[in-house]
């Protein structure tokens, strides 16, 4: 659960994105600059954090009324080369910390932390993740939190991410929307019988400009609180499309990922903010084919 320390929202005197140059972090860092606040981006471009003086370059940068947002990583995470690579990134960002001390953190993880069950997940739903990608992400989750000592710290952990200009294209809303475009069959693992939750990008940065005007602390879940299967997902994406593809099952190679089945509860999202409300999986997929396709 998030608390906010501030009583009015009230944006920081500056913030800056670490992984600005990315999906995620590029949503961010729009938000931020429509809302008439100062914000410096750092893509790889501009800074590798694996890079031998990066924690020296972005203490050199950071200031003691800045508000960090660390988005930087090689996700997703797969083998033991890229986890190593990512606590090695996040321990240049603990470093630069112990040398440059900031009024605000943030962290954008993963709901891949989380153990499979009980159903819905929520904010106390136990940390024992199942994949190296969310080992990475609870690991690094420790080292900020041994890090901040006594500067607010916000956890924020995303579901599926679905959106305009993502570079994974990885097996979901985003890879079927491309598919049908260029007119490819897409091809479901199983019948896409599994059901999952996806929240588009686009609230994944309002929430973080949220928890940046309220200066907020703790742990917070990005998902809608809805599922919906691949094969559903699959048949808005023909819909969407301008011509009308095939979608395919195929053989399963292995089990399942998480059962078939994962959900979230997203009470403590709107207890937090009562205003907000997740887009509706329709409105999202139409508006990111608009920003993509036209």
């Amino acid at each position: 659960m998030l608390h906010h320390l501030n009583a009015m929202p009230r944006m920081p005197a500056r913030m800056v994105v670490l992984g600005a140059g990315g999906f995620i972090g590029g949503a961010i860092l729009r938000k931020i600059g429509t809302s008439g606040a100062t914000a410096l981006g750092l893509g790889r471009k501009d800074l590798d954090l694996l890079d031998d003086r990066a924690a020296e370059t972005l203490a050199a940068l950071l200031r003691v009324d800045d508000a960090l947002v660390v988005v930087s990583a090689h996700a997703p995470c797969k083998t033991p080369a890229m986890m190593l690579e990512n606590i090695r990134m996040m321990a240049v960002v603990c470093e630069a910390l112990e040398r440059q001390q900031v009024s605000h953190l943030v962290y954008v993880s993963s709901d891949a932390v989380y153990a499979d069950g009980p159903l819905p997940l929520t904010e106390s739903s136990p940390a024992a993740p199942s994949s190296l990608h969310g080992a990475m992400h609870l690991a690094r989750e420790q080292m900020l939190l041994a890090a901040a000592g006594t500067t607010p710290l916000a956890l924020l952990r995303p579901t599926l991410v679905y959106g305009a200009g993502d570079p994974h294209n990885g097996y979901g809303p985003n890879k079927f929307r491309r598919q049908a475009n260029r007119g490819e069959p897409i091809v479901l693992f199983g019948e896409g019988e599994e059901r999952r939750d996806h929240v588009d990008v686009d609230d994944i940065a309002e929430i973080a400009g949220l928890v940046l005007a309220h200066r907020s602390a703790g742990v917070l879940n990005i998902a809608t609180g809805a599922v919906a299967s691949f094969r559903a997902l699959a048949d808005k994406a023909v819909a969407l499309a301008p011509r009308k593809v095939e979608i395919k099952t195929s053989p399963r190679s292995g089990p399942m990922p998480h059962n078939g089945y994962r959900s979230f509860d997203p009470a403590a999202t709107l207890a937090a903010f009562p205003g907000f409300r997740y887009t509706a999986l329709d409105d999202g997929l139409a508006r990111a084919q608009h920003r993509e396709f036209g």
